[in-house]
């Protein structure tokens, strides 16, 4: 005989369970409406995945679960959607929330399921997930969703299953019921819940003394399974999760831990023989045994109930008076809620609708002082403190309600049950519950948004100190600028072409190819993008005028696909060539003499000038917004030909000036040769360079150019002159080259 441990406190409360157990299991007719919350269980509500006017089938999906705690839903019957709108529910706030309505068309038509002749075939997900889409929940009142409790962490190696079949509540006898007349399955859904946690060492079934035909009939159908079935002493609340644990186990579940931590798993018998149908025969759950019981009602007894069917409807089908009936209670006299509107539906977790006479269930007296007896803390089967969470609940000090494990409450009602002041305990508990659970959410909202505050004002500060930084760069340059420009001016010197700083340049240009060849490369990746989708809502539109408009656009994009695939095969052609041929293609043009290379200087700026004088007259005739700009581009190549001219008139006197004063020089005068030794030598030395001296050379050469593009700006907000946007246009990109190097250094 398996030993037996007694729980802290209980109570011993009327039964009053033989009134529904004189009929047999019966069913109803349909209502007229079923009702379907799309939130039946703990968690996220469902997303309803049909719409109004929708004709759905008998255990079609309706609702799917939103996220991993949740449950899906499935129609009861066939019928029509009707609406999707908020609606009474069984809770106790008495709110609306949101709800799918089925009218039912009265065929009762299945949709097609898929049943599994060897359960034991299939593996661990696959059973889990046949269980998660049937939208099983915990059927014994908590509404758990089942797939979750299945699945523990790897960490929780679950050694006992048990099957709650206790069903301690009064006037409940939903659970007694259905293991008389469905032993088998409850069985075969045991031995399925012990496959899918890994075969623990014990499977248990619990069942309290008061139930002798169900222990009868639960015992023949466990014979040779390996099942056990154990029988203990009737008291309330042992059918609660850590009290019938402690009973059947003699272990503990520490406060704030869950039964999977300390190696046990528990499930309603209910929840084990859904679970078999689910995976056996591919039924969802749509329907669940309900006790409906009270002294106002003709008929008492346990029937099959749709999900969704209104109260009314089933009190209605019962003989339901309601001049006699006190209140309509969801659940049983210790645990369960009145009800004000009896639309409420029917829910996976409603396992008894109670209609008491006002004879049986009289209104409660009025709550006196509490007298200090101790008797709740004696009754309470969480061993708290009752007393003091009541004064600390009445007080709202949080703080000391959470200390003393309020949320170790199972609001099982014992205490208000023993309690000689008629103190509503459990009330208080509840409401102070709900408004810790609130004040948590709303810190837990605060907190978010003060990291969101703290982190802008990070970004706004860095931002800000970035910007003061490069205004004292800028102020700093200008004044050390300015310094040197008050100091007397040398005499003008000629300027002439420089063939080195022309291969620097070049050179320096190459290490900028890659982050272009990437740049061009996303380029085509995003226009290639863009044409997949515009085909895709092409391919999807319905609506004509919509659909032409994305032809439109999708011409333009494919207009522009075709110009960035040439700019990176131009590219790509361009940089095709080695380094050693570039430089040496360098070299060749700085072998030109002075003289040769200022011609032809100014027959590339005669050929962009003419250029940009047809596109201007092009702008001119079609009136195009580009005009001022391109006037201003042809002004600037004007003066650039103009000073470029000038300095071949200027070098073109030298050159007739220099040979009588180098006749007699043995010294070789050729600018050219030395121009190109240099530049070999250059080449060559950068060749031998690591990359970091390269970038260390590139930053070297950006900050020379930076000084002198800011010399020129300085100079032209002196002389307020019209390039001056353009000055700065450059600047500012020649600070940014610099910025990336020295990131990348």
């Amino acid at each position: 005989m398996r030993k037996i441990w007694d729980i802290h406190g209980g109570v011993h409360p009327p039964e009053n369970k033989h009134q529904s157990l004189r009929d047999p299991l019966a069913t109803i007719a349909l209502p007229n409406i079923l009702v379907l919350p799309l939130n039946q269980h703990i968690g996220s509500p469902a997303t309803p995945v049909v719409q109004v006017g929708q004709k759905v089938l008998k255990g079609e999906l309706i609702a799917d679960a939103q996220g991993i705690f949740s449950a899906c839903i499935h129609a009861p019957t066939s019928g029509e959607i009707v609406a999707i709108e908020d609606r009474p529910i069984a809770h106790p706030s008495g709110l609306s929330a949101p709800c799918i309505v089925l009218r039912p068309d009265g065929l009762d038509q299945w949709t097609e399921l898929t049943p599994c002749e060897a359960p034991e075939t299939l593996d661990h997900a696959t059973l889990v997930e046949k269980i998660r889409r049937a939208g099983l929940a915990g059927m014994g009142g908590a509404g758990f969703p089942t797939a979750v409790k299945l699945n523990p962490r790897s960490t929780d190696k679950i050694e006992t299953l048990i099957l709650n079949g206790t069903e301690c509540e009064p006037y409940i006898t939903a659970d007694d019921m259905l293991m008389r007349v469905h032993a088998e399955e409850v069985v075969q859904g045991a031995l399925l819940l012990a496959r899918i946690v890994g075969n623990p060492k014990e499977i248990l079934i619990g069942i309290e003394d008061n139930k002798p035909e169900a222990v009868a009939t639960m015992q023949a159908a466990a014979q040779g399974t390996g099942i056990e079935v154990v029988v203990f002493p009737t008291k309330y609340p042992s059918g609660g999760e850590k009290q019938l644990i402690q009973i059947l186990t003699g272990k503990e579940v520490p406060s704030g831990k869950i039964p999977a931590q300390i190696g046990v798993l528990v499930q309603n018998v209910g929840t084990a023989y859904a679970a078999w149908r689910a995976v056996r025969y591919g039924e969802p759950l749509i329907e669940r045994i309900t006790t409906v019981v009270g002294e106002s009602l003709d008929i008492q007894r346990n029937i099959r109930v749709l999900i969704g069917t209104p109260i009314a409807h089933v009190l209605e089908q019962h003989g339901f008076a309601a001049r006699n009936c006190a209140r309509v209670i969801i659940g049983g006299p210790m645990m369960g809620y009145s009800i004000e509107d009896l639309q409420v539906p029917v829910v996976k977790t409603t396992n008894c609708v109670l209609a008491p006479s006002h004879a049986e269930m009289p209104p409660a007296p009025p709550a006196q002082a509490c007298i200090r007896c101790g008797m709740c803390a004696q009754a309470c089967p969480a061993n708290l403190l009752p007393q003091q969470l009541y004064w600390y609940a009445q007080a709202e000090d949080f703080d000391r309600l959470e200390n003393h494990n309020l949320f170790d409450c199972i609001e099982c009602g014992a205490c208000t049950f023993v309690c000689p002041s008629a103190i509503p305990l459990v009330q208080y508990y509840r409401a102070a519950k709900t408004e810790i659970r609130r004040k948590e959410a709303e810190k837990q909202k605060s907190d978010r948004a003060r990291e969101r505050f703290e982190q802008r004002k990070e970004r706004i500060a860095k931002a800000e100190a970035e910007k003061e930084a490069k205004r004292l760069a800028r102020k700093k340059a200008a004044e050390a600028v300015k310094a040197q420009m008050e100091e007397p001016k040398a005499a003008p010197a000629v300027q002439t072409f420089d063939p080195v700083a022309v291969a620097q340049n070049k050179a320096e240009s190459l290490e900028d190819k890659d982050s272009i060849g990437k740049k061009l490369t996303r380029q085509l990746e995003s226009v290639k993008g863009r044409v997949e989708h515009l085909t895709q809502q092409i391919a999807e539109c319905e609506d004509p005028a919509r659909k032409d408009a994305l032809t439109a656009q999708l011409k333009q994009a494919e207009l522009k696909l075709e110009e960035a695939r040439k700019k990176l095969d131009d590219f790509e052609r361009g940089i095709s060539a080695p380094l050693e041929q570039r430089l040496e293609k360098v070299a060749q043009k700085v072998q030109l003499s002075p003289l040769e290379a200022q011609r032809n200087a100014i027959a590339t700026i005669e050929k962009r000038l003419a250029v940009a004088i047809e596109k201007m007259q092009e702008a001119e005739r079609e009136e195009k917004p580009t005009l001022p700009a391109l006037k201003q581009g042809v002004e600037k190549l004007q003066e650039k030909l103009a000073e470029a001219q000038a300095e071949l008139a200027q070098l073109e006197q030298q050159q007739t000036a220099e040979p009588t004063a180098n006749a007699g020089s043995s010294e070789p005068q050729d600018a050219a040769a030395e121009a190109i030794a240099r530049a070999q030598a250059k080449a060559a030395a950068a060749a031998q360079m690591s990359p970091e001296e390269k970038r260390a050379e590139q930053i070297k050469s950006l900050q020379a150019r930076i000084e002198k593009a800011r010399a020129k700006v300085i100079e032209a907000e002196a002389s307020n002159s019209e390039h001056l946007p353009a000055l700065r246009t450059a600047l500012e990109k020649l600070e940014s080259k610099l910025q990336e190097a020295e990131q990348q250094a």
